[in-house]
């Protein structure tokens, strides 16, 4: 029995993976974006540097980081910019709701949650595979971007970041959701990516907030995808303190999941598709 119930379970995670796969391979074909993504990032990431050193040469009051590990920290943010869901919901999706095609989904032998899901882990993956690496390099090489300073914070950071994507994906997945009631879903995802743009630390690290919105900020998912596992990395945040922050991340993951789930299997049953 226990054998079979093994079976089962690989059978039914086998389509998903698979789906993963094709996609992430599918999106590592845009290696010129990639590129010119990278030449972006670097550029912006040059400016915010400098902002920050003239704001550090400027004060002399007690900050929450120090200038090098603010350097750090706007480099990892922009090295890994794709967990940001600024490009809103998936764009095939987005065509098929458009042409009434999505009714096709509906027969796929998978639950079409987890399928589109799948999409939205390789959509948050693969165009940061051409910016990542190149971005550690020469940042690390030219401009102060410091490394891990042991292997438990390395574990933690890892560990973290692990999550940090699988959150991304349920809020880009729930954007593509959104679709099912709003055809472009440009207003849900320019809101969405506002927020999570202002409140996951891309802007302006966490920390630097003032006292009276870090507890609006404690409560909201967005630190996890990248303020707390740059802060894993740079050794900020003690490794041991994985086992604190791990559970929140696994509550928020259930829940966006969770909630996806349902929002999604009550458009099914409202879904119209006209045309032909």
């Amino acid at each position: 029995m226990p054998k079979i119930a093994n079976l089962t379970s690989s059978l039914a995670i086998k389509p998903y993976i698979a789906v993963l796969s094709a996609r992430f391979r599918t999106l590592l074909q845009y290696r010129a974006a990639a590129f010119a993504g990278f030449g972006t990032q670097l550029f912006w990431g040059l400016i915010r540097v400098m902002i920050f050193e003239a704001f550090y040469r400027s004060t002399t009051a007690p900050q929450p980081m120090t200038a090098d590990e603010v350097i750090t920290y706007i480099w990892l943010g922009q090295a890994f910019l794709v967990l940001i869901p600024y490009q809103g919901a998936d764009p095939d999706v987005r065509a098929m709701v458009r042409s009434g095609n999505v009714v096709y989904e509906l027969v796929r032998p998978t639950n079409l949650y987890f399928f589109w899901y799948s999409r939205a882990i390789a959509q948050r993956t693969a165009p940061g595979v051409f910016r990542a690496l190149p971005m550690f390099i020469t940042a690390s090489l030219f401009f102060n971007l410091q490394m891990p300073p042991n292997i438990p914070a390395t574990g933690a950071w890892l560990v973290s970041m692990l999550f940090a994507v699988l959150i991304s994906a349920a809020i880009t997945n729930l954007l593509t959701i959104a679709l099912l009631w709003t055809i472009s879903g440009e207003g849900l995802g320019v809101l969405l990516s506002s927020l999570t743009w202002l409140f996951s630390g891309i802007i302006i690290p966490l920390l630097f907030f003032p006292d009276w919105a870090q507890a609006a900020i404690n409560i909201l998912p967005f630190r996890y995808l990248m303020d707390i596992p740059f802060r894993f990395y740079m050794g900020h945040i003690s490794p041991e303190q994985i086992w604190y922050h791990l559970p929140f991340q696994i509550a928020y993951l259930i829940a966006l999941i969770t909630a996806g789930h349902l929002i999604l299997t009550r458009g099914i049953r409202r879904l119209v598709a006209q045309g032909g």
